[in-house]
């Protein structure tokens, strides 16, 4: 496995020679040799050059999880008890449910690359080392499963709320767990329950965003559907850790307001970023596919569809939209 302490020095985006760096991690230029070999396996451009060196263009911006506290509203500190970060993981909501027994509230899971991270509907969540956020958030509800209705609505607001606040306009959310631009995916939401269905629920909340995906990484044959970043919508360079620290500022602070008030409280906005509202879309289930106008969402966070004049509530599970 490619060692922290090599990304920390390729992290500058200059030519470091495969002795230096073999001297400076006690590794042969040999080693130091595969462990490039294995960067680009993990989607990293790695540029060679006879007698320079090793170099990563534009370097690694790294997560930190003093810059993320720096850089956060006072709520993060307040709110999380514990914040675990991994250079390697199979993925962050495997971290986060491995260690529920011990944080069952307030505990933030991050990694620079998940080598098994998955979607909604299984399918799997792809790309390069360190160049995404990917981030599990395990809180706690009362009220069971019922209290929950429109939550995966809330962490995606929560999410282009903080996108909006770095500069990137123009994102809109999909029903019930995707973020678009342009009609490409940006960001997607998992959420994971564990608990009392009538009592306290514990939610692993998982995101993934699209920071800066390489598209010369081999990873982008892999990706089934449309997809973009933040780094080609802005045209610059997205520094990860503000970026982090706008996201769960943000998701803690709606995350209250929406144990106290539901979604209700948040409909208005929710309809404001709605990518296909008055939309003529095609809901997709297992068993069938329906037609209709999208109407947008009620205080519940069901999908109205209106067919033959009569509007339909539909909820989450196994049902995708599509645009007509």
């Amino acid at each position: 496995m490619v060692e922290l302490a090599l990304l920390k020095i390729l992290a500058d985006g200059k030519f470091h020679s495969g002795t230096d760096l073999g001297d400076s991690l006690g590794l042969s230029r040999s080693a130091v040799w595969k462990q490039m070999k294995e960067l680009q396996e993990f989607g990293v451009e790695v540029y060679s050059v006879r007698g320079r060196g090793y170099r990563i263009p534009k370097g690694f911006d790294l997560l930190d999880v003093e810059k993320l506290l720096s850089h956060s509203s006072s709520i993060v500190r307040e709110s999380l008890a514990h914040i675990e970060l991994q250079t390697f993981t199979d993925s962050t909501n495997l971290m986060a449910l491995r260690n529920i027994q011990d944080h069952k509230h307030g505990a933030l899971y991050l990694a620079e690359y998940q080598h098994s991270g998955r979607g909604r509907r299984g399918r799997s969540w792809l790309g390069p080392l360190a160049s995404n956020l990917y981030l599990s958030l395990m809180w706690r509800f009362s009220g069971g499963a019922a209290a929950l209705e429109g939550l995966s609505l809330v962490v995606g607001l929560s999410i282009a709320q903080a996108i909006s606040q770095q500069g990137v306009k123009g994102v809109e959310l999909k029903w019930p767990n995707d973020l678009l631009y342009q009609g490409r995916k940006l960001a997607g939401i998992l959420l994971e329950m564990q608990g009392d269905a009538s009592g306290d629920i514990s939610v692993v909340i998982g995101v993934g965003i699209n920071v800066r995906m390489s598209q010369a990484s081999d990873l982008s044959d892999k990706i089934t559907q449309p997809w973009i970043d933040l780094t080609s919508i802005a045209d610059r360079d997205i520094d990860r850790n503000k970026l982090l620290a706008a996201v769960i500022s943000k998701l803690l602070e709606n995350l209250t307001v929406f144990a106290e008030s539901g979604f209700a409280a948040f409909i208005d906005d929710w309809h404001q970023m709605h990518a296909f509202q008055d939309s003529y879309v095609k809901l997709l289930s297992a068993k069938n596919e329906i037609e209709g106008v999208c109407r947008g969402v009620n205080s519940q966070g069901a999908l109205l569809l209106e067919r033959n004049a009569k509007i339909e509530a539909y909820h989450g599970g196994e049902i995708s939209v599509r645009k007509l």
